[in-house]
């Protein structure tokens, strides 16, 4: 088990190994495992890969997010300039769905809205808008559609699982009521977490994935 001041240093060298971070922009500090981050980012695409970079640290139990993103002159852009860069970008990805998301924004906030079949769909329309220069923000409200669920859709989870991560795949409890998957057990980083989630997200017929899982100390 880390102590904080090594979990510290871990998260602090993965920050400056990582090339689309200025770590010199960003304050760790580390108290019984939860990682705290704080400073001031000139861009909200450069805050997503920080929060993706701790998530690899082995060790960290959660993250906080305190990090604010405050646009460089050369960056800022109105609210109808974003709202009309966030459509053009929307529509030119082949991952969304034509005409299923709506996108608002508010002093560059974006939000998304509308109703997709799949995750993977709501996924990639965050991912289309939060590299848009004058973005400081994104809210993906995106619902997904209600479907039936199969009889077998647990063990497909279970057998995703053992795919994409062997070595955590028996410690995951999986249980499905309905559209509903709910995930218990212990992982070994944050990111095994979230490789579990995705898997159970892509199963047909979920609309819900309850996190239960915790990391390992």
């Amino acid at each position: 088990m880390k102590t904080d001041s090594q979990l510290k240093e871990d998260v602090s060298m993965e920050l400056e190994w990582e090339p689309s971070v200025n770590a010199s922009k960003v304050g760790v500090a580390v108290k019984d495992g939860v990682v705290t981050l704080t400073g001031h980012l000139d861009t909200f695409i450069e805050k997503h890969a920080i929060e993706r970079a701790v998530e690899r640290v082995a060790g960290v139990q959660a993250i906080a997010v305190e990090l604010d993103v405050k646009l460089e002159p050369g960056h800022t852009r109105s609210d109808t300039e974003i709202a009309a860069a966030a459509e053009s970008a929307l529509k030119w990805d082949s991952g969304v769905p034509v005409e299923k998301v709506q996108v608002m924004v508010e002093k560059g906030w974006v939000t998304l809205k509308g109703e997709v079949d799949w995750d993977f769909q709501r996924k990639n329309a965050a991912k289309a808008v939060r590299s848009l220069v004058g973005v400081v923000g994104v809210s993906n409200g995106i619902a997904l559609k209600a479907a039936d669920a199969p009889a077998n859709v647990a063990n497909r989870i279970r057998d995703a699982l053992t795919r994409h991560a062997q070595r955590e795949a028996n410690r995951i409890e999986v249980t499905v009521q309905g559209s509903v998957v709910t995930l218990k057990g212990e992982v070994d980083s944050l990111a095994e977490r979230t490789t579990a989630v995705n898997a159970a997200w892509a199963a047909p017929g979920i609309s819900v994935v309850v996190n239960e899982m915790t990391v390992r100390p």
